[in-house]
């Protein structure tokens, strides 16, 4: 008996590999389609405009927000150990540094992640439970090509954008707080936070977002893409969606920085 418990539980896990070796087979192809697809007609371009607008714009007010009050907590957890060593000048480097290295680049991924990876698979989710994306394949149109590409397209060109504005606000909300509780200089702050950043610096900030918007972006379109089981099935891809982008991101990030930190 206990044998055969055993032998049962055993093949229980070889399904459960198997199930996710295919997943992630099915992640990748999709992955690769997506750009693929750029490569040859038709193209979607007023869906990729559609969603530009959608991913971009929209996530703008959050990113603003959030990148200001960073920066202005970054130098309230900094300011007392300048001000023992009497250092307040630093404020600027570290802050420049800390934002664009990479606070800017992973905040404001997870934030699109979280606000659009959820929204990408409970839209394709829908689209799939109420068989509009089989009415699609019956007229010939490929959802990959006019579903899938024109979202990570767009998540590839807005990603960096909203990270450089992150960057940018939360410069502000560093020399607001700076300015207020440290009693720096505006010349001061703003010379050295622009002298401290380097090309390395500006490169690992620009490379982070593009990897971080192909993660999240095919990672949502793939669990929407993927629903079963009705209504429940796009809440349980949702939520999927936003975990495992999110983690994807955190865990890309620290293999990304050491090798970046390494190139430059």
């Amino acid at each position: 008996m206990g044998t055969r418990t055993v032998s049962v539980s055993i093949a229980g896990v070889n399904e459960a590999l198997k199930r996710r070796i295919l997943e992630l087979q099915n992640y990748a192809l999709l992955s690769a389609r997506a750009l693929t697809n750029l490569l040859t007609g038709p193209r979607y371009l007023n869906d990729t405009l559609l969603q530009m607008d959608i991913i971009g714009v929209g996530s703008l007010p959050i990113v603003v927000l959030t990148g200001f009050f960073i920066g202005a907590v970054l130098v309230l957890q900094t300011a007392s150990q300048f001000e023992r060593f009497g250092q307040t000048a630093l404020t600027g480097d570290v802050v420049a540094i800390a934002l664009v290295r990479e606070l800017g680049p992973t905040i404001t991924a997870l934030l699109v992640a979280g606000r659009n990876a959820s929204g990408m698979a409970s839209e394709l989710g829908s689209m799939v439970v109420t068989e509009q994306v089989d009415a699609m394949r019956a007229m010939g149109t490929d959802p990959t090509r006019k579903l899938v590409t024109p979202r990570v397209v767009a998540t590839l060109i807005v990603l960096p954008l909203l990270t450089v504005i992150a960057d940018f606000v939360g410069l502000i909300g560093g020399f607001v707080v700076s300015h207020f509780e440290l009693r720096l200089n505006p010349v001061q702050y703003w010379t050295r936070a622009i002298d401290a950043l380097e090309l390395g610096d500006i490169a690992q900030g620009l490379t982070k977002p593009v990897i971080f918007a192909y993660l999240l972006s095919t990672i949502g379109c793939y669990f929407g893409l993927t629903v079963r089981g009705g209504t429940q099935g796009v809440g349980r891809a949702t939520t999927e969606a936003v975990v495992f982008s999110s983690v994807f991101i955190l865990v890309v990030n620290f293999f990304l920085t050491r090798l970046l930190l390494w190139i430059f």
